[in-house]
């Protein structure tokens, strides 16, 4: 297994050495080195493989060198302050010197000169972005340098700063801020936040356009949490007793509740941090929800829709789809993060969200008449009922992700196409929003483009004649006609 460490050090060349000797002398090999001054000079991330007890014992010999030990205080922030300073000489140097006895860092400054006012005095306008070890200290230093010229604090957030001396502490202590995630799982935050960074460099994705588009996502999570967690919602009359009705939420996959026969079943389910939310429109929406039997279908395993499934008794899936989960429930590499361009999203996505994976013994396999070979972009691999509903089920080639299914009732002209195919063309402005961060994370949704466009294609060539509801998991429903 590879585990990878966040190291801290002060001397990067010796420290890096040693961190290497301590690696080697337990027979380990590293697999992964990735240092970047300009963003963190303490942090370096080393991944390194080896069986867990040999991960225990190496653990303990980092701490015990300090590698894994950071000094700085992590309730410190950089704060900008503007100082208002007579332009004579010396007096920049009554401020530093206050700095310095106060022993603040400097992390940014810019200067320029005012033109001279109507009383005569002229003065220079200094900002300076300071690391204060704590709220008091920074207090007792604006106290004092008062008394030298005016200062303010201002907003840093235009000056596009951030502090590198400990900057995947603050920026991993912000996300978790957004999702009141705990101490514990923060270094697994940094990890996979450095992992994407890398791995995005390398493919020409500037280092700040990776962290400032994981922080809007993080962001736009947070956002919508609570009351301000509004989805769209409609309800679609299919036969005399089947209705569907989709619920859209501003962030995550979509969720379906088929209605028939007296019975419910639901088609994706969201995010694990929206839980509460969608159990009250749940309760809304279907009055007997607490007592009911509840029955789901997962179109296929990413996150964003299998975050819910441990609500339900039993989750309906496609043979790949559960052997996804089963290894994410093992701690193993699921579909999603085998791709390496995928797996920093991916595992961010599971800490900000509070992913579970789904209880194996909820999980019922559907039986497969045919498998999909990936000779074929679908297959039809056998039939599943749910009350007057009677769907044909289909599975793709892995395009978007392996195992993912199609179902298809050709009597009631109705589709369920999980992410084969997105209703890019009518989305909320909040679904469109959340539907950005991810291509950028990602550098695609889809495993494999090229595939994913000829499994749409394959799709809906197999609907015949007749308007159909097409019903994405991102996205509204979208009727469909097919000529006569």
């Amino acid at each position: 297994m590879k585990k990878t460490y966040a190291t801290s050090v002060d001397d990067h060349v010796g420290a890096f050495l040693a961190a290497c000797r301590t690696i080697a002398g337990e027979g380990l090999n590293i697999t992964r080195v990735s240092y970047n001054k300009a963003i963190d000079e303490h942090a370096i991330f080393i991944e390194v493989e080896g069986t867990p007890e040999e991960h225990t014992a190496l653990e303990a010999k980092l701490a015990s060198g300090g590698f894994l030990n950071r000094a700085a205080d992590k309730s410190a922030a950089v704060v900008m302050l503007e100082f208002k300073i007579p332009d004579v000489p010396g007096a920049v140097v009554r401020v530093l010197e206050v700095v310095s006895r106060f022993d603040i860092n400097i992390v940014y400054m810019s200067s320029r000169q005012q033109a001279v006012p109507e009383d005569g005095l002229a003065y220079q306008d200094y900002r300076m972005g300071l690391l204060a070890p704590s709220d008091q200290a920074l207090k007792r230093f604006m106290d004092e340098v008062s008394g030298i010229c005016e200062v303010r604090r201002v907003d840093a957030g235009a000056e596009g700063i951030f502090d590198n001396t400990v900057f995947y502490d603050t920026f991993a202590s912000t996300l978790a801020s957004y999702m009141d995630i705990g101490e514990a799982q923060q270094d697994e935050l940094k990890i996979n936040v450095n992992l994407a960074m890398q791995t995005l460099a390398e493919r020409h994705l500037s280092p700040y356009r990776t962290f400032e588009t994981i922080d809007q996502f993080a962001e736009l999570l947070s956002r919508y949490r609570g009351k301000r967690f509004a989805p769209r919602i409609t309800t679609h009359r299919i036969a005399d007793d089947t209705e569907i009705t989709v619920i859209e939420p501003p962030a995550g996959s979509n969720t379906a509740i088929i209605r028939s026969g007296g019975e419910c079943l639901f088609v994706d389910t969201g995010y694990a941090c929206y839980r509460d939310e969608m159990v009250r429109i749940f309760r809304r929406l279907v009055p007997e929800w607490d007592t009911m039997p509840k029955h789901a279908f997962a179109t296929h395993a990413d996150v964003d829709h299998c975050g819910l499934l441990n609500l339900f008794d039993d989750v309906a899936m496609s043979p790949l789809t559960a052997e996804s989960l089963r290894l994410e429930a093992e701690e193993d590499t699921s579909f999603r993060e085998e791709n390496p361009l995928h797996r920093p999203y991916i595992r961010i996505c599971k800490i900000l969200t509070g992913y579970a994976p789904t209880q194996q013994d909820k999980i019922r396999v559907l039986p497969a008449e045919r498998v999909q070979d990936g000779t074929r972009p679908l297959v039809h691999t056998g039939t599943y009922r749910f009350g007057e509903l009677d769907f044909d089920v289909y599975e793709g080639a892995g395009g978007h992700l392996r195992g993912e299914s199609v179902l298809i009732d050709y009597e009631h002209h109705v589709v369920f196409t999980g992410d084969i195919y997105v209703n890019l063309h009518d989305m909320t402005p909040e679904q469109a929003e959340y539907n950005r961060a991810a291509p950028v994370l990602m550098t695609s949704v889809d495993t494999d483009r090229v595939l994913a466009a000829q499994e749409r294609q394959a799709l809906f060539a197999h609907l015949g004649r007749g308007t159909w509801r097409v019903f994405p998991a991102h996205g509204a429903m979208k009727e469909y006609v097919v000529g006569q």
